[in-house]
């Protein structure tokens, strides 16, 4: 097809495709590699861009060619109001977040949709929570439906397997869960979608792993609320009290699911330190390890617990964070395989429910690639991670 056909589209759903991505006119010309004057003038209704220059847009905006030419733009997703970032993170929400935030709308549909093509009902997401109850007692309702126990916890042996049975616990209580590439963790650690069926969490995959685990129970807890509501990581106040109290909740509730008070109580090395308010960093790592959890999320519930101050606590939770900050700036890894990342990205019931739709005939190679991020040469080996053998 020649390059200089012109592709004509609407100027209101040029205008919907770059708006909806968080970009201006100038950052997406330039990204396209198109005059931000020309991109004006077609969003204006002035001349046209070409099939080239539309493709070029189309993949900046992450959107389907097919998308420029709906009859209208569609109505705009509800907003993303729900979500834990750094007190520092200021709005407006940007391009990667904004990706984010509508692939996770997507999949879920999608999820439906499979679900009703192969004849499964989807599954109920049934835990509940009041702002009125006791965190402690809550935490332990949601560690007991969660099924994980604290002999699990201390079994595992690295940080990633902590992450993949929590994961899997919420999935079983039908959420699906994603973890979302290439958004800077200061603006976003994680979010939710509370529409149900099959609610959604999302977690920054750039994040360590025990930082996840605990995005992910705080996540879960605010479905399980079934309130909305600004998450940042701190419990600051300044932004209104309802607010602030459901953030103290879901933080109160997280920790207690992820150390249980008596557990941490009934643990050698704190009885041994009854009386005194100082922890060492080799005593905090030895019970961040005992219950796969940060130090810091350790310190917290020993601050609960009534076995520190709220300035050793304070000082400690600023030397984490600065330690954090250090250990993301340094933070390398090997190449990891196509398969693997399409895996860790989808989560394994939506990965599953693909490659159950794609068995029974119902969805082409194409399609799978599409939904997983994944290129059709690299199906066969995540069919094994995901049905063994």
């Amino acid at each position: 097809m020649p390059k200089s056909i012109p592709a004509l589209v609407k100027p209101d759903l040029l205008r919907w495709a770059r708006d909806s991505s968080g970009l201006s006119v100038p950052s997406a010309a330039q990204k396209a590699k198109v005059r931000a004057d020309d991109l004006d003038r077609w969003e204006e209704g002035e001349g046209h861009p070409t099939v080239a220059q539309l493709r070029k847009l189309a993949n900046v905006y992450k959107r389907s060619l097919a998308a420029f030419y709906l009859p209208h733009p569609p109505a705009p997703l509800l907003p993303l109001d729900d979500f834990r970032r750094l007190p520092t993170a200021a709005r407006p929400l940007s391009p990667e977040l904004r990706l984010a935030h509508r692939q996770a709308v997507y999949r879920r549909r999608l999820a439906l949709e499979l679900l009703e093509q192969v004849g499964e009902a989807p599954p109920v997401f049934g835990l509940a929570a009041r702002l009125t109850d006791d965190p402690e007692e809550a935490g332990a309702r949601l560690r007991s439906s969660l099924g994980i126990t604290t002999d699990q916890q201390a079994s595992w042996g690295a940080p990633y397997e902590a992450l993949t049975a929590w994961r899997g616990a919420c999935e079983a209580q039908g959420v699906l869960v994603f973890q979302a590439p290439r958004v800077d963790p200061h603006e976003m650690s994680g979010f939710s979608v509370g529409e149900h069926p099959l609610p959604v969490i999302v977690v920054n995959i750039s994040d360590f792993e025990l930082r996840r685990v605990f995005t992910l129970l705080h996540e879960i807890v605010h479905l399980a609320t079934k309130r909305g509501g600004l998450c940042e990581l701190d419990e600051s106040p300044g932004r209104g009290a309802d607010a602030e109290r459901l953030e103290v909740f879901c933080n109160r509730v997280a920790g207690a699911t992820l150390v249980p008070l008596d557990a941490l109580s009934g643990e050698e090395l704190v009885q041994g330190q009854r009386g005194h308010e100082d922890w060492s960093d080799a005593d905090l790592g030895a019970l961040a390890r005992r219950f796969s959890a940060s130090r810091e999320v350790i310190l917290r519930r020993l601050l609960i617990a009534g076995l520190t101050t709220p300035e050793f606590y304070s000082a400690k939770r600023d030397e984490f964070q600065r330690a954090y900050e250090d250990g993301r700036a340094r933070r390398g890894g090997g190449p990891v395989p196509e398969h693997t990342k399409a895996l860790s990205r989808s989560g394994h019931f939506f990965t599953e429910l693909v490659l159950r739709s794609y068995h029974q005939e119902r969805i082409t190679t194409a399609d799978v690639a599409e939904y997983l991020g994944l290129r059709a040469k690299h199906l066969p080996k995540l069919e094994e991670r995901v049905f063994g053998s």
